[in-house]
């Protein structure tokens, strides 16, 4: 009888137990989505969170399947270790073509000539061959006259300078027994003589433009000054020799070969050369101009 009793209560126990869970389970308000339970369907965290599909740091992941190991290379995709020089034999490199530094220009065999005749820049072979001499003694050329770029090509204006310094003729300037400073308006030259000798030059100079041309003529320096405002022109003419009104030597402002454009009467000189011309004159220094400037 008590074991009938017994057996009736717990049966009375397992029924109210499942009717309370599964209330809970279906409780509106603990559902608010209407999927039921409060748990979201598969893919519908990832929607209302944002959450992406990587684990984060403190979560745990399945364990994966570890990668397999590399193969050992074989040996037939190793590379091969370079083979020991047998003793008593060296393994010499050959020999390099040689090959010239710069390009050959238009006018090569002209500006060797001209060279070979004006000396001072290096061993020339008058051959219209590009050789490592040649370019060296071009490349100095250039360099010293200021052609730009000085990479030893004999192109057009390398030709052009080096044929006026070469065919400039010093005794059409009559020097005195002092120093007198020598201009060739038409090979756009100058140079300084003493005592009838050459001792500076010939060099490149550019003197006036179309509408400004430098008078030939006789004169003297008259005034001197390492640095001269000019007004008319706004600009400092660098190691000033005045010898005509307001004509003078002076270092150029601009690109001396640009023969689109020159002075205004002055006679422009490279850097090194207007230093040397001021290092040479003197007020009362002669200057002596013959020719006249082609295109004036």
């Amino acid at each position: 009888m008590r074991r009938r009793r017994f057996t009736i209560r717990m049966v009375a126990l397992a029924v109210v137990t499942l009717v309370g869970a599964g209330g809970c389970a279906f409780d509106p308000q603990a559902d608010p989505g209407g999927t039921g339970g409060g748990l979201a369907p598969v893919g519908k965290a990832e929607q209302v969170t944002g959450a992406s599909g990587a684990s984060l740091p403190d979560q745990q992941t399945q364990p994966t399947t570890p990668a397999p190991k590399p193969k050992a290379v074989s040996q037939e995709l190793r590379v091969p270790t370079p083979p020991k020089p047998e003793s008593g034999r060296r393994l010499v490199n050959p020999t390099p073509q040689t090959k010239t530094r710069c390009e050959q220009g238009e006018y090569q065999r002209e500006v060797e000539g001209y060279l070979a005749r004006l000396g001072g820049f290096g061993t020339v072979t008058v051959d219209g061959q590009q050789s490592s001499a040649d370019c060296a003694a071009i490349k100095k050329f250039q360099q010293r006259y200021d052609i730009r770029p000085a990479v030893g090509r004999a192109g057009p204006l390398t030709y052009d300078v080096a044929k006026r310094l070469a065919n400039t003729d010093t005794s059409r300037c009559t020097a005195g027994t002092g120093t007198t400073f020598c201009v060739d308006l038409t090979r756009q030259t100058t140079w300084v003589m003493r005592s009838g000798k050459v001792v500076a030059g010939p060099t490149v100079t550019r003197t006036g433009m179309a509408g400004y041309a430098t008078p030939a003529g006789t004169y003297k320096i008259n005034f001197r000054n390492l640095k001269e405002w000019s007004n008319p022109y706004e600009v400092w003419l660098p190691y000033w020799q005045r010898f005509n009104g307001g004509i003078g030597f002076h270092e150029t402002t601009t690109y001396l070969h640009n023969s689109s454009i020159g002075s205004h009467g002055c006679v422009n000189l490279l850097h090194a050369d207007a230093v040397r011309w001021w290092e040479l004159g003197s007020v009362g220094s002669r200057v002596v101009l013959v020719g006249r400037r082609p295109g004036t």
